[in-house]
């Protein structure tokens, strides 16, 4: 199966949604809206704001490879 680079990110705030590339070996642990500026962080649980609020989960989880860990 091939990994998908892209994915469909909606902010949790002002629901717009925008297209980004993902790391391909790599989670991006912050984001930072188009429209509303706000940055948001991932969910608890998720590695990643794709794989909280993207439309596909980040490369290195479709590949079933650990992402990183985060501790709290």
């Amino acid at each position: 199966m091939k990994t998908i680079l892209k994915s469909l990110i909606t902010c949790p705030y002002c629901k717009v949604s925008r297209e980004e590339i993902m790391p391909a070996d790599a989670c991006q642990f912050f984001y930072k809206c188009s429209n509303c500026e706000v940055v948001v962080k991932p969910l608890e649980g998720d590695c990643c704001v794709f794989c909280s609020y993207g439309s596909v989960p980040c490369p290195p989880i479709q590949e079933s490879r650990s992402c990183c860990s985060h501790s709290d």
